[in-house]
Formats: structure tokens, C-alpha cells, sequence
């Protein structure tokens, strides 16, 4: 349990220097612009290295795996998008504008990587299917999030425009299949290099927020989201949280997947990538919506990470 949490703890605290930072040393003026393209620029080395380390032969693996991955895709972006909605929709009149949506946004975004799968050991799954499965929907998530917010929030709600398309294409795609096509060179020495890697994954992820949320103060996040806002949004976190993991366990049970299989959809089906989701944010929208956006994303992941160790050591005693 201890490897576990030390290995998923750097990126909490990251996120969490990030926000503090942002509170009290926003970038804002003409340093907005020089920000913005460091946070680029951070995007697009983060998929570089996506690309280099997923090996084909993994993600071609993954795809033939329907009886687990068709079920799990259609739980992470239509189950949950379909349950976002209602809690933007249930929020609206509640919440600030952005951070209700943020809510859709939350329900869209693919499952994580590196957590699920971490659980998903601990707790006695399918690790292959964990990494495999997780892998190829955060790469459908590039192409599936952002035109899946637009058709269920609306243009009025979210105006995603050829150039958000381009940069998309730019800045999280083109990188990601360069990856693809330099890791006969380059993969082996990624893989074996984890540690300085999984760090600049982090440091990454940690400049899209801050960038982010240095955006959303300077429009007065702060005085934006009162204390009552923060309260309705927790509950409903805390809600989505467990439409979340007990819908997973619930579907795979009626797909009748075996015991293993079951834990690794649990941990899938019921965690959200903030890896993806502060760099889809910041690459879509400036960062004053952005950071407004991603309250909900940041929420749900610290209180996912709370929920899945205690769930794993459980389905991990219970299998002993």
C-alpha cells in the first residue's frame, strides 16, 4: 500500500504547489502570452512521450479485446458524459456557469493510466487488460472528449472552432504520433528512463494548472466561487464519485466478467484523468474558463485517490 501511494503522491502535491501558486503569484499581462506557450510547449512533450512509450503492439492488443474495451469506452464517455450532463444541468442554477460545466467535462474525460492500473494490481485484477484498456481510451479521448462537450453542452454553451480542432491536432496529436513513429529509436531508452520521465509527466500536467488557474484568479476565482459553491460542488463530486465506481462494478457484473476482470474495470470505468483533462482544458479553452473548468476534475481526482486504496486493500482481502 505504502509503494503505491508514494508513487501516486508527487502529482497530488504538484497540483497542489500549483493551485497555491497561482493564488498568490498568477501570471497575468504580458507574461500571460510566454506562459501559455511554456504550458504548450509542456503539452506537447507530455504526448511526445505518450507516443514513445505505448507500444503498438499493446494498443493494436487492446483493440481486439471487445468484450472488455467496447463496454468500458461506452461507460467512460457516454455512462458517465450521459451522467455529467444531469449534473450540469442539476448545477447550473447552483454553481458558477464554467464550474457547472466543468462537471460535463468531468464525465467526458477518459479513465487514468498510471493509478488505475496501480489498483488495479493491488487489488488483484488484470493488470494487462488495466494498462492496455486505460492506454487506448485516453488516445480515443483526444479524438472523443472535445466534439462529445460541444454536441452535449451546446455551441452556446462551448464554442470549439477550427482553431480549437487545429491546436488539438497540433499540440496533443501530431506529438503523440511522431512518438509513434520515433519510438523504433527512442522507446527503449523512455521505458528505461521511467522515473525522470513519469517526473516530467508531472511537471507537465502541473504547468497546464497552474497556467490555468492563474487565468481563472485573475478573474477572481476566489471571490467567483463562494464557500456555499464549494460545499454543492464537493457533494456533488462526492456523488459522481460513487455513480462512478459503483456503476463500473455493477456493468461489468452484468457483462459477467471474471473476478479480475471485474477489478480492472472498477478502477477504469470510475477514475478520471486530470493527465488529460488540465491539457485538453488549456488547449481548448483561455485559461480563465480553463481554470474554472478544471475545479471539478481536480476534485474528483484527490478524493479518487482517497476512495481506491481503501477499495483495493478491501478486494484484495476478500480475494486472499
Amino acid at each position: 500500500m505504502s509503494r503505491i501511494l508514494i508513487a501516486i503522491d508527487p502529482l497530488v502535491r504538484l497540483l497542489i504547489v500549483a493551485i497555491l501558486l497561482a493564488s498568490l503569484l498568477p501570471v497575468t499581462g504580458e507574461h500571460r502570452a510566454i506562459a501559455r506557450t511554456v504550458s504548450d510547449s509542456g503539452i506537447f512533450l507530455l504526448f511526445l512521450l505518450n507516443g514513445l512509450r505505448l507500444p503498438r503492439r499493446d494498443v493494436l492488443a487492446g483493440m481486439r479485446n471487445w468484450r472488455f474495451l467496447l463496454p468500458l469506452s461506452a461507460w467512460c464517455f457516454l455512462g458517465m458524459g450521459a451522467a455529467g450532463w444531469v449534473f450540469w444541468q442539476l448545477g447550473v442554477s447552483l454553481l458558477p456557469e464554467q464550474v457547472a460545466l466543468g462537471l460535463l467535462f468531468l464525465g467526458i474525460l477518459p479513465s487514468t493510466v498510471q493509478s488505475a492500473t496501480a489498483y488495479s494490481s493491488l487489488a488483484g485484477g488484470n493488470v494487462a487488460a488495466s494498462v492496455v484498456a486505460a492506454a487506448v481510451i485516453n488516445v480515443a479521448g483526444v479524438f472523443i472528449t472535445a466534439p462529445l462537450l460541444a454536441l452535449l453542452a451546446g455551441t452556446g454553451a462551448v464554442d470549439i472552432d477550427m482553431n480549437g480542432l487545429q491546436r488539438i491536432a497540433t499540440i496533443l496529436l501530431l506529438p503523440f504520433f511522431l512518438g509513434q513513429i520515433a519510438q523504433h529509436w527512442l522507446g527503449d531508452w523512455v521505458r528505461e528512463k521511467r522515473s525522470l520521465i513519469g517526473w516530467a509527466d508531472k511537471l507537465c500536467i502541473a504547468i497546464a494548472v497552474y497556467v490555468a488557474f492563474s487565468g481563472a484568479v485573475e478573474q477572481g476565482l476566489w471571490t467567483l466561487v463562494a464557500l456555499q459553491d464549494w460545499a454543492v460542488l464537493l457533494l456533488a463530486v462526492v456523488l459522481f464519485l460513487a455513480l462512478g465506481f459503483g456503476g463500473s462494478w455493477l456493468l461489468s457484473g452484468v457483462l459477467g466478467l471474471v473476478r479480475a476482470d471485474r477489478i480492472s474495470f472498477l478502477f477504469a470505468g470510475g477514475q478520471k484523468s486530470i493527465a488529460l483533462g488540465a491539457p485538453l482544458a488549456t488547449v481548448l479553452f483561455p485559461p480563465a474558463v480553463a481554470g474554472l473548468l478544471l475545479l471539478p476534475v481536480l476534485v474528483y481526482h484527490l478524493l479518487q485517490l482517497v476512495l481506491s486504496a481503501p477499495l483495493a486493500s478491501r478486494l484484495s482481502s476478500r480475494h486472499g
